[in-house]
């Protein structure tokens, strides 16, 4: 009986170690399983690692083979450059060489023909004056004698700028345009505004979409007109009031060299007269002469374009006075600016026998001279300060 009784203890207790063996058994199972499958998972990663590793390489030596590739292209665009502009030089000697021998072969016939193609320029030459004179107001009858005296208004700013007035607005708001490479315009109500001590604490700042290059900007009838900063040649027209961007234009020939030797961050200069917006350049066609443009400011349209006689070489600064471009040269060290090439685009001034003209009571160099019609005075940016020159004018001759 005793027996009995063991036996039937026993077996309940046999049955649960063998279920607890089983249950360990599967338990250890399980984590080779796991542990087997963070292997596979860590063998993966390092494959992707060793991928990306050589993914990197290869996008290395593929940029070396790239920029490798540009350098050669660049060295064969030089190469082709060299070869075209031979080419251009060697076309240009013969086209002399043929018009040379076509000149020393002329014949009466010819005479004849050149004397009627020369009647045909001359009138064609009389019909365009009077076009230009329809167009330029021929009442516009002063001229530059001389400069009076100077002010200078304030010192702040850059060694290089601009400042003045709308002579096209009734109101007397000064703008100041500081730098030769910005797109913050500072607009002060009036001229003892601007002067005063904290002036940038009262000044109305418009920024500009785009920055401008160089002095040569000019504001009328409430538009700002400048040269676009990393353009060639193009001219922004920006509502000042609106604060955007109206119009825009390409110059041609202009923005390859400076206007102005001894201002060389101005490639063109913009101004203002009595007839309107002009622009004044130099292009290396002309062996550095100005060239002057007449510019519709509504539409942003060339009119005119004139090639002068005078010379960008040791010029610093050029303004225009009813249809006259005056040239402002200096030294390259500074020192007394002085105009000595004027041109009159209507050829009414013999403009060989006007006398040069000194600005007085200074020494150094100017950045910007800008004429306002309105006032009949200079607007002028000279080693950081501001500067009105007063003007003496007398009638064409």
């Amino acid at each position: 009986m005793l027996v009995l009784q063991l036996q039937f203890l026993l077996v309940p207790f046999l049955i649960s170690i063998m279920g607890t063996a089983q249950y360990t058994m599967q338990d250890a199972a399980l984590m080779n399983y796991i542990d087997r499958r963070f292997l596979s998972l860590e063998k993966r990663l390092e494959k992707c690692n060793q991928d990306i590793l050589d993914y990197v390489e290869e996008f290395r030596d593929f940029s070396k083979m790239v920029l490798s590739r540009l350098a050669g292209l660049n060295n064969y665009k030089a190469e082709v450059k060299s070869e075209v502009d031979n080419l251009l030089t060697r076309i240009e000697r013969a086209q002399r060489d043929i018009d040379y021998f076509g000149s020393i072969t002329d014949s009466n016939t010819c005479v004849e023909v050149h004397e009627d193609l020369v009647k045909q320029q001359l009138f064609e030459e009389a019909e365009e004056k009077k076009k230009l004179k329809l167009m330029l107001n021929a009442s516009c009858d002063h001229m530059l004698a001389g400069i009076k005296s100077l002010k200078i208004v304030k010192k702040t700013g850059d060694k290089h700028g601009s400042w003045m007035k709308d002579p096209g607005k009734k109101h007397a708001k000064i703008y100041l345009l500081n730098g030769s490479v910005n797109n913050v315009i500072l607009e002060f109500a009036n001229l003892l505004t601007f002067m005063e001590s904290n002036h940038t604490l009262r000044a109305r700042r418009v920024t500009l979409p785009f920055p401008w290059e160089g002095t040569g900007h000019v504001i009328y009838q409430g538009f700002l007109f400048y040269h676009r900063y990393g353009s060639l040649n193009e001219i922004i027209k920006f509502n000042i009031q609106k604060r955007n961007v109206t119009d825009q234009m390409l110059l041609p020939g202009a923005g390859r060299i400076p206007a102005y030797q001894l201002s060389p961050s101005t490639k063109i200069d913009l101004a203002i007269d009595e007839q309107g917006l002009w622009a004044i350049h130099a292009e290396p066609e002309t062996g550095g002469n100005i060239v002057i443009t007449k510019i519709n400011h509504l539409t942003m349209a060339v009119e005119h374009t004139w090639d002068t006689s005078c010379n960008s070489k040791d010029a610093e600064a050029a303004f225009m006075v009813c249809n006259i471009l005056y040239v402002v040269y200096n030294f390259p060290s500074g020192g007394t600016s002085r105009i000595q090439c004027v041109y009159d685009v209507l050829g009414a001034v013999n403009t060989y026998e006007i006398p040069v003209l000194h600005f007085p009571k200074r020494q150094g160099s100017h950045s910007t001279i800008h004429y306002n019609p309105k006032e009949k005075q200079l607007f002028a940016w000279g080693d950081g300060s501001q500067i009105v020159y007063k003007l003496h004018t007398k009638q064409k001759a």
